[in-house]
């Protein structure tokens, strides 16, 4: 029996920052996808880390699935030489046909877009409504001050402490595909 390609939702900003260790770190997970067999399911732009993502996955041999809205075709600059591309009418239904097609949730550095992305499969698994794995990529500690104000909330009662026990926080890329694959080991076992 032939085993199934796991899909890798990867959230990132359409910028690189002004850190070029995510931009490394983007282009290393893009090759570590490539690596162990899985496809990438991402934004389909091709500028900032979406783009390096992109284009290290693809010239590594893994499959692309690209999701983008119609309204940020020529800002992202679509992608189109992916594996599979897909237009949108919106923001809404671009997060969902990505979340739908995937296994798990990566969610890189970025911006504002970024952080709701990361919400909203956070409170989705919260409520319940999906038990997929969901890792940050803290290059360079981009994400402590996320994680602070995680902290905060909680502190403050506006969520339990159990809130962070719906993602896990990778300090590299080494770290985070090892998380990966026990994560997708124990989905599949699950499954069966």
């Amino acid at each position: 029996m032939a085993a199934t390609l796991a899909s890798i939702c990867v959230f990132c900003g359409a910028r690189s920052g002004a850190n070029p260790a995510h931009s490394a770190a983007a282009q290393e997970f893009g090759r570590a996808i490539a690596e162990n067999g899985w496809r990438l399911v991402y934004g389909a732009g091709d500028v900032g880390l979406m783009g390096e993502v992109a284009r290290s996955a693809q010239s590594a041999g893994a499959p692309t699935f690209g999701v983008i809205p119609t309204h940020l075709m020529g800002h992202e600059r679509g992608k189109r030489d992916l594996t599979q591309f897909i237009i949108t009418e919106d923001m809404h239904e671009r997060k969902k046909v990505m979340f739908m097609n995937s296994d798990a949730i990566v969610v890189l550095p970025g911006g504002a877009g970024s952080l709701d992305e990361f919400f909203e499969v956070l409170t989705w698994a919260q409520i319940g409504l999906h038990r997929k794995p969901i890792f940050l990529l803290n290059s360079a500690g981009y994400w402590q001050p996320l994680i602070a104000l995680l902290d905060h909330i909680v502190d403050q009662g506006f969520a339990d402490a159990s809130v962070k026990n719906y993602f896990t926080t990778a300090p590299d890329v080494a770290t985070l595909t090892a998380g990966l694959r026990a994560a997708l080991s124990l989905r599949h076992i699950s499954a069966e």
